[in-house]
């Protein structure tokens, strides 16, 4: 149930129809963070066209009030349910030790070798079964419910840098070190640790304000110049390669770099890196809302073949 379709070309994983009414979780315990996808599904959703802000509400179970940022974790919880296990491969990409490159015939499978199943293809396949809502009707292949909060989650994933790491130490997983006074790992460290230094440091907790000042960035900010360039791709399937070429890339200059297991990060990891986190939280707010108000925009769109 919820499996990848057909469209990528991975019929042993197509999955059952669902026809009636999705059945999600009310959020509890939430497992980019909580922080990192919550602030960027409101940016993304604060930038939705009236027709893709419309198809979104629609798609949203009634619990969740219309806020597509309190589901935006949802697949973090249920990755390791039996009837999502299929799921986990979906969040991350592991690249080649040091290569710091991405080709997706390369890197983007399952530890089985399932091509497709990582969270480039995620996002492209997604994306995909998305385009077949027509502002109001769902096309019953497909759970455009599971479909949107799964496209949403994994456009942050694919933004953070480490979730496109090297294969030998999990995406930072395993290099085991010291965050200023408690213990923690790289991986974790881009994850979650910066974020919530940034709210203590500078928010007094308060996300509303961190996600502003995010926000003031691209508005009117540093890097207000740059947004239009965001959205560059040759066509809005192969936007996800260039998500994560730039991620693999930014973790090879500002994850891996300069970074030994088991020593204390702090300050001056902090403060240079605090940037660019940032950054890629914006970026993936403003190309989420990109990819929402196409596929759920009033225009002709082709549906791709097959990859």
């Amino acid at each position: 149930m919820g499996r990848f379709a057909v469209l990528l070309g991975l019929p042993q994983l197509a999955f059952v129809i669902l026809v009636a009414s999705v059945s999600l979780p009310v959020p509890g315990a939430q497992a980019w963070s909580k922080e990192g996808h919550i602030m960027t599904c409101r940016i993304a959703q604060s930038l939705l066209d009236p027709e893709a802000a419309h198809a979104v509400q629609n798609l949203l179970p009634e619990y969740a009030k219309g806020d597509l940022s309190s589901l935006c974790t949802w697949p973090d919880q249920i990755r390791h349910w039996y009837r999502y296990r299929w799921t986990s491969s979906l969040h991350f990409i592991d690249t080649p030790d040091k290569a710091c490159t991405f080709d997706y015939s390369r890197d983007c499978h399952d530890p089985q070798g399932v091509k497709g199943m990582c969270v480039a293809g995620a996002v492209q396949n997604f994306t995909t079964q998305l385009m077949h809502y027509q502002h109001g009707t769902s096309d019953r292949r497909y759970n455009m419910t599971e479909a949107l909060l799964f496209l949403s989650h994994f456009m942050g994933d694919i933004h953070q840098p480490m979730h496109v790491g090297f294969t030998s130490d999990e995406g930072g997983n395993t290099i085991d070190l010291i965050w200023f006074k408690h213990k923690s790992n790289l991986h974790h460290v881009w994850d979650r640790e910066i974020i919530l230094t940034a709210m203590k440091d500078f928010y007094d907790k308060d996300m509303d304000l961190f996600q502003e000042d995010i926000q003031k960035n691209f508005t009117a900010g540093i890097w207000s110049d740059d947004i239009m360039s965001w959205g560059d791709c040759e066509d809005l399937f192969s936007c996800p390669k260039k998500y994560a070429t730039e991620s693999i890339n930014l973790a090879c200059k500002w994850g891996y770099e300069g970074v030994t297991p088991g020593e204390t990060l702090a300050d001056d990891y902090f403060n240079s890196r605090l940037p660019i986190v940032n950054k890629r939280i914006a970026q993936g707010g403003v190309r989420l809302a990109m990819i929402l108000n196409r596929v759920f925009g009033y225009h002709e769109h082709e549906i791709p073949a097959p990859t």
